[in-house]
């Protein structure tokens, strides 16, 4: 069984393209505390990929990226390091 995952806060950021997408992740994670759970709901294609590399990149974990309809995107990161 697979667990669920409560994010600690959740953004929505359609509507917003890159470099925006990454910019208000990444402003809302570094607000959060080391092991929160931030889920961010998008539209824009590109972040779905370039959002997750990102947050890698700065040492993030990502738990999981969903396209859940025609247009939108679910991506769940972990606060790994400030």
């Amino acid at each position: 069984m697979e667990e669920e995952i409560i994010p600690d806060k959740r953004i929505d950021i359609r509507g917003l393209k890159c470099p925006y997408t990454f910019v208000r992740s990444k402003l809302t994670l570094e607000a959060m505390n080391t092991g929160e759970v931030l889920e961010i709901l998008l539209d824009y294609p590109e972040a779905s990929i370039s959002i997750p590399k990102s947050m890698q990149d700065h040492g993030q974990r990502v738990l999981t990226v969903e396209k859940v309809n025609d247009k939108d995107w679910i991506i769940i990161i972990r606060k790994e390091k400030d």
